[in-house]
């Protein structure tokens, strides 16, 4: 980690823990076996492989063959949505405006594609989505598939998954759910069967870029999006990343070992954040519900105009603090961000993600609200 700089972007990507990279590197330099040769070599990866599912699985209270490995989250939202459309005969796609782009530009493929009819479920002013106006989609569908996010990656608004889940199933829908955010960050019961596609990253909890996984329900079946071999029980074609799967499951365990008191640190760092900057900078607002049904470790900070706006994100970054205007996935987009476009449409005050992770401190938030009020704080000669 570079110590001259403060890295308030978790939400885009973490660092990787210690222990994680000294789990990757072993594997690494002593079992470099091609899984899916037959050899002594090969077994031994194969069976590195199946330890890393197995754990996995019992951590989120599945079974082992409920588990897929995959190059990251985008993949598993695009295996799970691809293959739920070309082979579970659904009449409709419901989702929600502020979805990652893995889902909603996904789901406007297939509509266009397939011609299966695409609904939006309304989303109130604070980023909660309109339940009823779901349920009232649902009522309309025979066989729909719904995708929800767990938590959102640019306000961290939650929904309840369980109560969700049970509702789509009620209407006889497919559930799928991005837990990009969420996962190694809270814990998961999925034989409660409310989900039936669920999503990780490894990158978001600690773990290496490059190596994720999708849950696919037992009673499901998908066609492979990746073919040309017949790794994952034929699910996902090409060799495994070993390394990164060891990674992966290493991250996992280290924050499922840790879970309480994580949850504990970070969300008094975000909470020290929330006060200071409502006490130094007039008219600063905070987007979605921060202090309700929200992810404890992304935080979603409305400016008041300011001749500051334009150049704040680049002013943070000339002062050594690494955060974001949106998703880290957007960058480059000149649209700024569907999530916040949708929430306070034609706003002109500037938005920053700050997210944080649990080798932030105290210290660097209390640094960072004091770069803020230098450019928003009563004094300051670019406050309106």
């Amino acid at each position: 980690m570079n110590e001259n700089r403060i890295y308030l972007d978790n939400a885009a990507t973490t660092p990787l823990d210690p222990s994680v990279i000294e789990a990757m590197v072993l594997i690494m330099k002593d079992h470099y076996g091609n899984p899916s040769s037959t050899h002594g070599h090969g077994r031994k990866a194969k069976n590195i492989i199946e330890e890393c599912r197995s754990q996995i699985a019992k951590w989120l209270h599945c079974k082992a063959s409920e588990i897929f490995f995959t190059s990251g989250g985008t993949e598993a939202d695009n295996l799970a949505l691809r293959g739920a459309a070309l082979n579970l005969e659904i009449d409709a796609i419901i989702s929600s405006p502020i979805e990652h782009h893995a889902v909603t530009h996904t789901v406007e493929e297939i509509s266009a594609q397939k011609g299966i009819p695409l609904h939006w479920v309304r989303v109130h002013s604070n980023g909660h989505i309109d339940e009823q106006h779901l349920e009232e989609l649902l009522k309309q569908c025979k066989k729909p598939l719904v995708s929800l996010m767990h938590a959102n990656n640019e306000i961290g608004n939650m929904i309840e998954l369980d109560s969700i889940g049970a509702l789509i199933h009620q209407y006889n829908g497919i559930f799928h759910c991005d837990t990009v955010q969420t996962m190694g960050h809270f814990p998961f019961d999925l034989s409660r069967d409310h989900v039936d596609f669920l999503c990780a990253a490894a990158h978001k909890f600690n773990g290496p870029k490059g190596v994720g996984f999708l849950y696919v329900n037992k009673k499901i079946r998908i066609p492979a999006e990746i073919t040309g071999g017949s790794q994952e029980r034929e699910l996902r074609g090409g060799t495994e990343n070993v390394y990164g799967i060891v990674g992966m499951t290493k991250a996992l365990e280290i924050s499922y070992a840790h879970l309480e008191e994580k949850k504990e640190t970070i969300h008094a760092l975000k909470n020290q954040m929330m006060q200071l900057l409502s006490e130094r900078i007039p008219g600063i607002e905070f987007n979605g519900d921060p202090t309700g049904n929200c992810l404890y470790t992304v935080l979603s900070v409305s400016f008041p105009p300011s001749d500051a706006g334009s150049m704040l994100l680049f002013n943070l970054d000339i002062a050594g603090i690494s955060a974001s205007g949106g998703s880290a996935c957007s960058s480059g987009s000149v649209g700024g961000s569907h999530v916040i476009q949708n929430i306070r449409p034609n706003s002109n005050r500037t938005t920053v993600r700050f997210s944080f992770g649990k080798f932030n401190t105290a210290a660097e938030i209390e640094t960072t609200v004091e770069k803020l009020t230098q450019w928003y704080g009563e004094n300051s000669p670019m406050s309106v």
